[in-house]
């Protein structure tokens, strides 16, 4: 899976001693008699070129080698470091030169690992959370040291969980041979703790169960899978960090999207969640970015000579992006009533993609290089208009439920379950072209889809032989979620004995 960090309220670095994270890094200062350090780094600095920034003047001096705890109870440890004072020129730390600093890094790969789906038996742990976490255990990303613990209110025993999210595991990544083995090691590491979700004592007796098998490893580092309503977020984020925050390693939170359902709420839940966690501890991801589809993306864009040149207003005439389920809520409907397929699928899986597409090319691969770039373009999106969206809700036909036969649905929603948006990005690149977002459940085929569809040829001297109706023969570019390189290039050809087709 991708993981996106928010950026909603950064926390400052308040000393030279706080230690590094993904969000600050420490800059300790050292007095004028390293000059042996300062040299390394300014001879480092000139061989990699990293990006350069001016440090602060007022950085205290601190002595060398100092334990620099963190606010999860991690420490790290402040190296050698060149004199900042004065304005001087010195390397950005990033994670290609963390060394700048001599700061020493989390070697997760000999710690012990507790993964904790909090929501484990809901539909998203059960299709997507559990099938993700083998195909990182059989590809050999996950420490050496791992369990897998499931919590929620249901009870269930811990063979009955490794029954429950058996059923969902494949070989999706690798060929079947590899996999021999595999599933029954990866569910031996699986457990299962009930409990409620507000509960601290709940929390305390999970924590209790996780020390037994991290007593293995000298350092334990936990992280927490919020597979739960936006809602209950901040109960669980509270219980955790204060019942269940790992000792001796790094507490990490995922929270996954929805993240409210609008900027009031989304404001409201993250000061919440800053009263339990810090920056650095929280990551928020949208798991649709870890599909094929969206890793493709930026991919066949940047990798290929080709396309970069066309990627503008003047040769592209519009960008689809589509998302079709052919199944309904089946039993999910108090949920998806409260956010619809706007919220559901077009404010986060949709519009990322679309920033992803529209994005310039970034600095680096970095995480925050191809974040500023998204929020560039969407910085640029023009407010959305009434007369450029269409919604509608899917009834009953034949034998198949319509929206409203769901009864979880409250009575007489209005809820869409269908919904095509067109978004228009001004600026250089991309003015006039729209951006047609369309997503819905019960549709007739189930697809993900990015399509580009081409200008038309200027004077086409075959418009007669191919007919009045030019989109049907314009040139496009789908990409396609069937595997790692697919993407299908329409283009005008001649078939002998016909006249002019696809091909």
């Amino acid at each position: 899976m991708t993981v996106l960090r928010g950026r909603g309220a950064p926390v400052p670095c308040k000393s030279s001693t706080q230690a590094f994270s993904r969000t600050c890094w420490a800059s300790v200062g050292v007095n004028a008699g390293h000059a042996i350090a300062r040299q390394r780094v300014q001879h480092r600095a000139q061989i990699n070129r990293p990006s350069l920034r001016v440090a602060a003047a007022s950085v205290p001096t601190k002595q060398v080698g100092v334990e620099a705890p963190t606010q999860n109870g991690a420490g790290l440890k402040a190296g050698k470091s060149p004199d900042t004072t004065g304005g001087q020129l010195t390397p950005s730390p990033n994670m290609q030169n963390p060394d700048v600093y001599n700061i020493e890094g989390e070697d997760w790969h000999k710690a012990a690992l507790s993964m904790v789906v909090v929501g484990a038996s809901g539909d998203l742990a059960k299709k997507k959370i559990y099938p993700a976490l083998f195909a990182l255990y059989v590809e050999g990303h996950l420490p050496e040291y791992f369990t897998i613990w499931g919590f929620a209110r249901s009870k269930m025993s811990n063979e009955e969980f490794r029954e429950y999210i058996g059923q969902s595991l494949s070989c999706r990544l690798t060929d079947k041979g590899s996999c021999e083995g595999k599933f029954e090691s990866f569910l031996e590491r699986c457990y299962y703790h009930p409990g409620q979700y507000n509960n601290r004592d709940d929390f305390a007796a999970l924590s209790e169960a996780m020390t037994q098998p991290e007593k293995k490893r000298k350092t334990a580092d936990r992280v927490f899978y919020l597979s739960i309503p936006p809602s209950i977020f901040t109960q669980v984020a509270a219980c955790a960090s204060d019942a269940a925050s790992s000792p001796t390693g790094y507490t990490r939170v995922i929270v996954e999207k929805p993240f409210g359902k609008d900027s009031e709420s989304f404001r409201q839940l993250s000061t919440d969640l800053y009263q339990h966690l810090t920056e650095d501890q929280m990551f928020r991801i949208d798991h649709y970015l870890g599909k094929e589809l969206i890793e493709n993306l930026t991919v066949l864009r940047f990798a290929n000579l080709i396309f970069e040149p066309l990627w503008n207003r003047s040769f592209i005439r519009n960008v689809q992006v589509i998302f079709s389920e052919d199944f309904g809520t089946e039993g999910r409907g108090g949920y998806f009533d409260e956010y619809g397929i706007i919220r559901d699928v077009i404010q986060n899986h949709l519009l990322q993609i679309l920033s992803l597409f529209a994005m310039e090319p970034p600095v680096s691969l970095d995480a925050e290089d191809i974040r500023n770039e998204k929020v560039k373009v969407l910085r640029n999106m023009s407010p959305i208009c009434m007369e450029d969206v269409v919604i509608g809700q899917y009834r009953g036909r034949g034998n198949k439920q319509g929206y409203l036969d769901d009864s979880t649905v409250p009575e007489g929603s209005l809820c869409p379950t269908f919904a095509a948006v067109a978004c228009f990005i001004d600026n250089p690149r991309w003015d006039g072209v729209p951006f047609l977002l369309k997503a819905g459940k019960a549709l007739h085929t189930k697809r993900a889809e990015i399509r580009v569809q081409f200008r038309h040829v200027p004077g086409n001297l075959y418009k007669n032989r191919m007919g009045l109706n030019m989109d049907q023969t314009t040139n496009e570019l789908v990409s396609l979620p069937r595997s790692l390189t697919a993407a299908d290039l329409y283009t005008c050809g001649f078939k002998p004995g016909c006249l002019m087709s696809y091909n």
